[in-house]
């Protein structure tokens, strides 16, 4: 046992950092750190537009429309939005700080079609709340706090701050289906509908629509202030996503994967058992994907909406854990693309590789290395549409706390092609985008990042980056703001419905659009 000195000091680091990531100084917009005035603000010039082909991402009549409704875009998670991101126009950029009681980096951030509004969910060391956002101000109309994880009470006792920082349970992955409700489940082992309206003061609100209790299917001894090293298990839901026949899907971190049915309320759940899944899903007209630290699964629910497996392929998971990851294993949530295949990287130790299958049937396709030998890991999904993949290198990052000044990541995006004979490594970008959630409009043809390039004089500089996704060359880079309220710490890009593109950052949400 650690001397009472030294676990006092762990804690008070901890809940330090915790409060670091909840209230930075001062309101709008998110503060920079020192160098601001060193750096230009703007590199490249203008993309000129080009559409990518392939035939456009199906609609899941369940979710809201596609590129508006989930952290992935859509039902397929292929992270492709069918309307244009910023050109790089005299791009504006604007953050926006919520001062002390900040809601600020956004996992998720959606578009309600009928009121145009942002529904976000954010996280702020332990606080998580759901946000109704204007998107052209980024002011807030309306908030609804969640329940808190009890990985935040696990991190402050235990001094082990990776137990948050790798903790996807509690909102981040949820959706809008199609009447713009969010549909969440929370720390509490709660999916609950929230729809938003504007009262007859012209006030906004989140209201709850529907709430089912989950906890009769899952461990819930889970840790709290009073009683932080409860003696049973706990494996809150990470993730929530509807598939085609109407049934909401959801899986936890301890590899159970369940349905339920919201028109009876009635839950179903099987065990994938010895195996971890980190990240969400993905769900298509023939059934749903999930991946493990151990295997690739293709799902469909039996008569009583009990998950079923039709195929489960194994893949090469190395033998550690590698810095740019949450766990041992695959970091992807699986991406269908193409005519029928679904995609994932592995883990194996040298080099990582993109593989690929037919989702019908699991055969393998393609399996190939990206990326330099002992350097390579993701913890991001891949963006899949047509024939094509985009997969983002994030070897070397961790979490925000740990990155020193003027790091980053190993770096590097490549584009990897499904063939008639395999797959082939198209190009590779030597861009650093150390954390992000990568995105590409279909409208425009651009790959976006958040990159961060290593400085020696140790400056943390942080620009949204369009890469054209023909080439593999870079069009324009606007920097959003320098030091670490400006580190998207996993957080994705999104791209509006109005050719905005927004990052969650530490500090708050950043926002970059063309001017006018």
């Amino acid at each position: 046992m650690a001397a009472p000195r030294a676990i006092t000091a762990t804690v008070a680091a901890v809940t330090a950092v915790l409060a670091l990531a909840a209230a930075p100084a001062g309101a709008a917009p998110v503060p920079d750190g020192p160098g601001k005035g060193l750096l230009p603000a703007y590199l490249g010039s203008p993309a000129v537009p080009h559409r990518l082909p392939g035939a456009p991402v199906p609609a899941n009549p369940y979710m809201g429309a596609v590129g508006l409704s989930s952290m992935h875009a859509d039902s397929y998670a292929s992270d492709t939005y069918p309307f244009a991101g910023p050109l790089g126009r005299e791009p504006q950029v604007r953050s926006e700080a919520k001062g002390g009681g900040l809601p600020g980096l956004c996992s998720t951030v959606a578009f309600a079609r009928r009121t145009g509004l942002i529904v976000a969910q954010c996280t702020s060391g332990p606080t998580f709340t759901l946000r109704l956002i204007d998107p052209r101000t980024l002011r807030d109309l309306a908030t609804y706090a969640l329940p808190p994880r009890a990985s935040t009470v696990q991190a402050v006792v235990s001094g082990d701050l990776d137990k948050v920082l790798t903790d996807t349970s509690g909102g981040a992955y949820y959706y809008l289906d199609p009447q713009d409700r969010a549909v969440v489940a929370d720390a509490a082992f709660h999916v609950r509908r929230f729809a938003h309206a504007r009262g007859a003061g012209g006030t906004w609100r989140f209201q709850v629509t529907d709430d089912w209790d989950l906890s009769g299917l899952l461990p819930h001894d889970c840790a709290t202030w009073t009683n932080p090293w409860p003696k049973g298990a706990c494996d809150p839901i990470t993730a929530v996503g509807p598939d085609w026949t109407g049934l909401i899907w959801w899986v936890t971190r301890q590899g159970r994967v369940g349905t339920l049915d919201p028109r009876t309320g009635a839950a179903r759940s099987v065990r994938l058992a010895g195996e971890e899944v980190q990240n969400s899903f993905a769900a298509a007209e023939d059934g749903v994907s999930v991946v493990s630290d151990h295997a690739l699964y293709r799902m469909q629910a039996g008569p009583d909406g009990t998950p079923l497996v039709r195929w489960r392929r194994a893949y090469d998971r190395g033998t550690a854990r590698k810095p740019g990851q949450i766990d041992q294993g695959s970091g992807t949530t699986p991406t269908f693309f193409g005519d029928g295949l679904v995609a994932i990287t592995d883990n194996a130790d040298d080099r990582m590789h993109v593989v690929v299958r037919d989702r019908r049937t699991g055969r393998l396709v393609c399996r190939v290395p990206v990326f330099g030998s002992g350097r390579s890991a993701t913890d991001n999904s891949l963006i899949g549409y047509g024939n094509s993949l985009f997969v983002e290198n994030n070897y070397g990052y961790r979490n925000f706390f740990e990155l020193p000044p003027g790091g980053s990541s190993a770096g590097g995006v490549s584009r990897v092609d499904v063939t008639g004979s395999g797959c082939r490594t198209v190009w590779t970008s030597a861009e650093r985008s150390p954390s992000t959630v990568a995105k590409a409009s279909v409208a425009n043809g651009l790959v976006y990042l958040y990159t961060k390039e290593p400085r020696k004089d140790l400056i943390d500089a942080w620009y949204l980056t369009a890469v054209d996704a023909r080439s593999g060359r870079t069009a324009y880079k606007v920097l959003t703001g320098t030091g670490k309220w400006f580190d998207n710490n996993w957080a994705p890009i999104t791209l509006g419905p109005d050719g905005t593109a927004y990052v969650g950052v530490l500090g708050g949400l950043v926002a970059v659009r063309d001017r006018g």
